[in-house]
């Protein structure tokens, strides 16, 4: 256990991050998954650029590699554009 009060503030630190970033990657999964099994143009068209924006945000904090980011959003779109 910690020793340090600076060493027992960074575990306090280090577990809200965790929680925090284990709740923004889940929510922008399910963003993701409801994007992908809509069938529905007009709905997916309007979920696009909200899932987008959650995965830069996920990038810019690191969560995910900004390439990765850039290929999923990429497949999205894709799959936007064949509805």
């Amino acid at each position: 256990m910690a020793n340090h009060k600076s060493a027992i503030k960074r575990a306090r630190q280090t577990e809200t991050r965790r929680i925090e970033n284990k709740y923004k990657a889940r929510t922008t999964r399910n963003a993701i998954k409801k994007l992908r099994s809509t069938t529905e143009k007009e709905e997916a068209v309007a979920l696009l650029p909200k899932v987008s924006a959650m995965l830069d945000k996920l990038a810019k904090s690191n969560l995910v590699h900004k390439k990765k980011a850039a290929n999923l959003k990429s497949g999205l779109a894709k799959h936007v554009n064949s509805l």
